[in-house]
């Protein structure tokens, strides 16, 4: 099953917090996984960005000015039965958490919270959601790769890969901001394997022969990159 982290690549997420210290930390780590995420700092806001952007998940606080979180989901559920919601409360307020649970939320998370829960309950969003994982790499949008059906694709053509080159390329694509070292390569894809020199050499070089454009950079000595 593949990690959380990585299935938010295809997710776009709608976060409504209006404490600012809150909401920028919150942010900082969804940005650094999911697709795409949104950020309004009260239920007007959040329902206007709703409206534009058409979010796969929507996390709100409870208690925001102008249009609280109860309120704002109302009118999303008004013509959206579907989109996964969780709500965020600072206390366990039975009413508001009644009104909520009538709203067809996923689930609620009580402040502070905590990164884990948070990545749980997104992982029951996407559960709810049923899409594929499929993201452009970031070297070249000309690449595409679908983790659910393990497909890798230049524009419409599908790139045939065998066990091995999947682990390496999703290895790679998992990391795209950073240099996979050797001994992260050993862990991933050889696993209780060894991994010689050779047999790292002979799967980079059979892949490269498959891509149109060569995307796989080596780092002597440390690793391996895309660009």
């Amino acid at each position: 099953m593949k990690s959380v982290k990585t299935r938010l690549k295809a997710v776009t997420i709608l976060y409504a917090e209006d404490e600012v210290g809150i909401r920028k930390n919150i942010m900082k780590t969804l940005s650094y996984y999911a697709k795409e995420v949104y950020e309004a700092s009260n239920g007007q806001e959040a329902f206007d960005l709703y409206e534009k952007n058409k979010p796969d998940i929507i996390l709100s606080d409870i208690h925001m000015p102008i249009m609280d979180g109860i309120e704002f989901i109302k009118k999303v559920r008004q013509t959206d039965k579907n989109t996964p919601v969780v709500m965020i409360t600072a206390h366990t307020d039975k009413k508001y958490l009644l009104e909520a649970v009538e709203l067809h939320m996923e689930k609620y998370i009580v402040k502070p919270i905590n990164t884990k829960m948070l990545f749980e309950v997104l992982g029951k969003c996407i559960d709810a959601l049923n899409i594929n994982c499929v993201i452009n790499l970031s070297c070249d949008k000309n690449y595409s790769y679908d983790f659910d059906n393990k497909k890798l694709m230049y524009k419409d053509e599908v790139i045939v890969l065998n066990k091995k080159e999947v682990s390496f390329v999703e290895l790679l694509i998992n990391n795209q901001n950073r240099v996979v070292k050797y001994e992260e390569i050993q862990d991933k894809v050889w696993q209780d394997n060894v991994m010689t020199d050779s047999a790292l050499r002979s799967v980079v070089l059979h892949l490269r022969k498959k891509l149109p454009t060569n995307i796989i950079n080596n780092l002597s000595g440390i690793g391996y990159n895309l660009v």
